[in-house]
């Protein structure tokens, strides 16, 4: 008779229970995913990052309507033609297209990595060379979701070249390809815990509420920027030009004003961390954070004194991307998953069952 072996809940050890079933992948106790699935996540969340910054740039060259159908990127033709009117902005649109479908293999790619302990036992014989681990609910969901975000962002971007490049529908693709960032980097991280267990709080949970509120501030900083972007200069065509009716003056003043709050809560979340005794990474993730809002802040106001160049603009994208997720590192380094008390703590930290 053969024993099937399932987790022991009180000392994580393996102990048979002699049914005379065969081991399937729901009944694998759940296990980290490996290095080299790891670097697929990594890569995943790069593509995300890069995407929006090759975006930015079909924006910056005035080249948002290279391609001024779609799916088609001209009438009756897929791929840019030698009449054309456009031309060299034809090909910089086409080759953001292009690369959506880079990502798209990025993305299939980690949800295959999550899919694995599945794919092992359904395509090897009863499951033998599967490796001792379920598929991971949590880690699947972020998957899908960036799949389905890459899907929603083509539809957004076909949109959005409809309209003539409306700056509601360009700021909707950004903060879409921010949530997408999102997703990815948490599956990046989460993918990194030794199991889907509860959740322990590490640090005092005035703390954590801090970490909330950076997280809700800076979705309203990325929101705003939106909204300066919008009102600007690069209105992403030659000669369609779109904007806001706001005075690009004023909402850029409004815009840095909020960011100088979100500055202020990243400068009191690392000392009280520092202060609280709580876990060195969250401290290390509160400097981090400074040190991204620094440079961007640094990179923000020269090139509002400069006249918004392109390069800058650039890299200000890049640096929003960043930030973005410098913060959600500082919301992840307050909770741990697995650990059930921690030192230095006192009386703020708490299990949380997720």
């Amino acid at each position: 008779m053969f024993s099937r072996l399932t987790m022991s809940s009180d000392s994580g050890a393996l102990s048979p229970i002699a049914d005379g079933s065969t081991p399937s992948a729901l009944d694998r106790p759940v296990g980290p995913v490996g290095p080299i699935g790891r670097r697929i996540l990594l890569v995943n969340v790069i593509a995300e990052v890069g995407i929006v910054v090759t975006g930015g740039l079909v924006r910056l060259t005035g080249s948002g309507l290279g391609c001024p159908t779609w799916p088609e990127c001209t009438d009756g033709s897929l791929v840019p033609l030698t009449a054309q009117s456009e031309g060299f902005h034809k090909f910089v649109e086409f080759g953001n297209r292009l690369l959506t479908f880079a990502v798209l293999v990025a993305a299939v790619a980690a949800l295959l990595v999550v899919l694995r302990p599945w794919l092992a036992v359904r395509f090897t014989r009863l499951g033998r060379l599967a490796p001792p681990g379920a598929v991971r609910r949590p880690l699947l969901a972020l998957a899908v979701a960036v799949i389905v975000g890459i899907v929603g962002q083509a539809v957004l971007g076909g949109i959005t070249v409809l309209l003539d490049l409306h700056p509601a529908t360009v700021a909707a693709h950004f903060l879409l390809s921010i949530a997408m960032i999102g997703a990815a980097y948490l599956l990046y991280r989460r993918s990194a815990d030794p199991a889907d267990q509860p959740v322990t709080v590490v640090v005092p949970r005035e703390l954590q509420w801090l970490a909330r509120t950076l997280v809700v501030v800076g979705v309203g900083v990325l929101a705003l920027g939106t909204v300066v972007t919008g009102s600007g200069p690069h209105s992403g065509d030659a000669d369609v030009v779109t904007r806001f009716s706001l005075d690009v003056r004023m909402i850029s003043w409004l815009h840095a004003d909020v960011v100088l709050v979100f500055v202020g809560l990243a400068l009191a979340f690392t000392f009280a961390a520092r202060l609280s005794g709580a876990p060195r990474a969250a401290t290390r993730a509160g400097l981090a954070l400074l040190v991204a809002c620094v440079v961007q802040g640094a990179i923000g106001y020269t090139q509002y004194f400069t006249g918004v160049p392109v390069p800058l603009v650039s890299l200000h994208m890049l640096g929003a991307c960043l930030v973005w997720i410098a913060t959600l590192e500082v919301l992840i380094s307050t909770r741990r998953r697995g650990v059930r008390s921690h030192s230095g703590t006192g009386s703020g930290a708490s299990v949380v069952v997720t």
